[in-house]
C-alpha cells in the first residue's frame, strides 16, 4: 500500500535486464558508448525530432537546472508557476547553474496560464537596466498537483512566451503520464507546440535513475555539454545511464509503464470517490490529492499505508478533513489498491 511517490516504485525488468547487458566487457565512457547511438536515435524517433540533441543524466533537478541555464543568462529571469518543481523542490540549483539568474514565479494554485505569464514577463522590462531580464519560461508537465495542460493550453503559454521572444522549456519528469492522459505524441506535446528543450522523465516511470534532456535547437549542444561536466553530471561510466534509458525505449515501454500508473490512479480515484473522499485538484494521469476524514487517515496509517499528508497532522479531531499527496507507480498491483480502500 505504498503510494508515496512514482519514485519508490522499482525498476522495470526490462530497464533491469538492459543494465545486465551492459554490465559486460569494456565500453568508452563519457557518453561515447554505442547504446547512447542506440538512445539517441530512438529518442530522434520517438519525439519525429532527427536534428534534436540529446543527453543523460541522473537526476530531474540537474535536467531541469542545465537546460535552463543554457538558455538563461545570470541577469536574466526564468518565467515558473509558484508551484513548479524547480520553485518548490530543487533547492536553488537553476538559479546555482544559471549564475544566480532568478525566478519569477506566476501566482497559480495549479497550471500556469497564459494571463498570469503574460503579466509576469510585461512586468520585466528589456529596456530597464534595473530589472531582471526576460528569460525562458518553464511549464512542468504534469504539474505538481497532478494536472495535465492540454494542447490548447500549452499552445497559449507557448504563443505568449514567443510574442516576447523567450524560449520555453518543459519539465518532463512525468512527461509519459502526461502523453498517455492527452493520446498525444511527443513532438505534438513539445516541438510543435513551440518548446525548445524538454526534460524527458525516466526515474519515476520505471527507470534506476535516468532522465534525458532533449534539445530541438541542436545549436545549445556544445553548451550543454560543457555546462554537464562542469556541473559535475557527466557519468564516466555512461552506458549504464545509456542502457536504463534504451530499455525505458524499447518497444515503447516508456507509454506502457506510463499507461499502467495513470490506470492504477484512476482506478484508486474512483475507489476514494465511491468511499466519499473529495478532491483538491482533477487527478488528470497518476497523482492525486483526495480530502477524507483524520480518522481514516490515522487507520490507514496503522495498517502501514504510506503517503503524504498535505495540510495538517495526524494528530487532531477524527472528523476532520484531511487532504492526502497520494502517486501511483506502473507497479502497484490492484490487489493492493483494494487492500488499501477496503480500510475506508
Amino acid at each position: 500500500m505504498f503510494f508515496a511517490s512514482d519514485n519508490a516504485g522499482p525498476a522495470h525488468p526490462q530497464v533491469m535486464e538492459r543494465v545486465i547487458a551492459a554490465n559486460t566487457d569494456h565500453a568508452m565512457p563519457y557518453g561515447n558508448d554505442p547504446i547512447m547511438d542506440e538512445v539517441r536515435a530512438e529518442i530522434r524517433r520517438v519525439f519525429e525530432a532527427p536534428d534534436a540533441a540529446v543527453y543523460l543524466v541522473a537526476t530531474g533537478t540537474a535536467a531541469n537546472a542545465l537546460a535552463l541555464a543554457c538558455y538563461c543568462q545570470p541577469w536574466q529571469t526564468v518565467f515558473c508557476s509558484e508551484v513548479a518543481h524547480i520553485q518548490e523542490d530543487e533547492c536553488n540549483a537553476p538559479e546555482f547553474y544559471a549564475g544566480a539568474a532568478k525566478l519569477t514565479v506566476i501566482p497559480t494554485q495549479d497550471k500556469m496560464t497564459p494571463e498570469g505569464l503574460q503579466a509576469a514577463i510585461a512586468a520585466r522590462s528589456p529596456d530597464d537596466v534595473h530589472s531582471a531580464q526576460r528569460g525562458p519560461v518553464s511549464i512542468t508537465q504534469v504539474t505538481e498537483r497532478g494536472s495535465v495542460h492540454t494542447l490548447d493550453e500549452l499552445r497559449a503559454l507557448t504563443d505568449v512566451a514567443k510574442a516576447h521572444s523567450v524560449p520555453v522549456h518543459m519539465d518532463g519528469a512525468r512527461f509519459a503520464n502526461a502523453t498517455e492522459a492527452l493520446n498525444c505524441t511527443p513532438a505534438e506535446m513539445t516541438w510543435k507546440l513551440g518548446v525548445d528543450v524538454v526534460s524527458f522523465g525516466g526515474t519515476k516511470n520505471g527507470c534506476m535513475g535516468v532522465e534525458a534532456v532533449v534539445f530541438f535547437d541542436p545549436t545549445k549542444a556544445w553548451e550543454f555539454e560543457l555546462r554537464r561536466k562542469r556541473g559535475a553530471h557527466l557519468f564516466s561510466k555512461h552506458r549504464f545511464l545509456s542502457a536504463q534509458m534504451a530499455g525505458y525505449l524499447q518497444d515503447d515501454l516508456w507509454r506502457e509503464t506510463a499507461r499502467q500508473a495513470n490506470a492504477n490512479a484512476a482506478y484508486l480515484a474512483e475507489g476514494l470517490r465511491k468511499a466519499g473522499a473529495a478532491f483538491l485538484h482533477k487527478p488528470d494521469a497518476n497523482m492525486l490529492f483526495p480530502r477524507f476524514p483524520r480518522a481514516i487517515h490515522r487507520k490507514l496509517h496503522e495498517v502501514g499505508a504510506k503517503y503524504y499528508l498535505w495540510d495538517g497532522p495526524l494528530d487532531g479531531p477524527e472528523d476532520s478533513l484531511l487532504a492526502a499527496r497520494m502517486v501511483c507507480d506502473w507497479s502497484i498491483s490492484k490487489e493492493r489498491i483494494d487492500q488499501f480502500l477496503s480500510h475506508f
